[in-house]
């Protein structure tokens, strides 16, 4: 019978963390990727379809980062329980397109596998325009 991972610590979640901090906040979607397996599910919003595998993880950040400048990304708390780590966040960045400032804070899961890749993410996250471009 194989050998399954042993539990994630806190410490493993926060690291966790820590990558994804550093991809999103350097705008880097090969860091990001790396986070994942290639058949990985990536739910950003639980009222959209999931992206499957590492061409949809990809083609997202591609396109999330392209639009994003000045990010800021915070972890307030990580949980673990079993494989999967647990964080509630805050962060905020810069519309490249509109110069309008958004804020969002969420509650995001991560589901890792025995190599330690992420092969579940979820995201429940609520933003809002704190300044920048108005629509009057």
């Amino acid at each position: 019978m194989p050998e399954t991972a042993a539990p994630l610590t806190p410490g493993d979640g926060q690291d966790l963390l820590a990558r994804y901090k550093r991809a999103w906040e350097e705008r880097d979607p090969d860091q990001a990727v790396v986070l994942f397996r290639d058949d990985a599910v990536y739910r950003f919003d639980p009222f959209e379809p999931e992206l499957a595998g590492a061409n949809a993880i990809r083609a997202y950040w591609n396109d999330q980062v392209t639009d994003q400048a000045d990010v800021e990304f915070d972890v307030e708390r990580v949980w673990t329980s079993g494989r999967t780590a647990l964080a509630s966040w805050h962060a905020a960045y810069t519309r490249r397109s509109s110069g309008e400032r958004r804020r969002i804070r969420g509650f995001m899961t991560f589901e890792l596998d025995d190599d330690g890749l992420i092969s579940r993410f979820r995201e429940w996250a609520i933003s809002h325009t704190v300044s920048g471009a108005s629509s009057g």
